[in-house]
């Protein structure tokens, strides 16, 4: 019977010399801090024509994101319905639209044709 009350008063001991502590140690001289250093200047001089400019359309169900930098457009991305969104790219700028997935790692298997029989 007599070791919960032990338990207790030797967990409140405990406490109140924590709290005690704690009121000490806050009342103690304030560390010497340096200031915040100033914080870099702002980027200026940035070429809006860099910027790419965005259009969303609408083509039937599916939804079309046109990239232009200086009016040529230079990439698109298609987010259908249904099914996961793709990229179509003009690396070279001739028109030619390559496919781009994100979640394509890049590597192909070779399927070269060994032998016929």
């Amino acid at each position: 019977m007599r070791r919960p009350i032990l338990v207790a008063l030797s967990t409140a001991i405990s406490t109140l010399a924590l709290a005690v502590s704690a009121t000490a140690f806050a009342q103690s001289a304030p560390l010497k801090l340096e200031p915040i250093p100033e914080p870099p200047p702002a980027v200026g001089n940035l070429n809006d024509a860099l910027e790419p400019q965005v259009t969303i359309t609408k083509r039937g169900d599916d939804k079309v994101e046109e990239y232009r930098i200086n009016g040529k457009l230079y990439m698109l991305k298609v987010i259908p319905t249904i099914g996961p969104s793709y990229f179509l790219l003009d690396n070279r700028g001739d028109g030619v639209w390559a496919k781009q997935d994100p979640r394509d790692s890049g590597v192909r298997v070779p399927m070269w044709v060994i032998g016929t029989f």
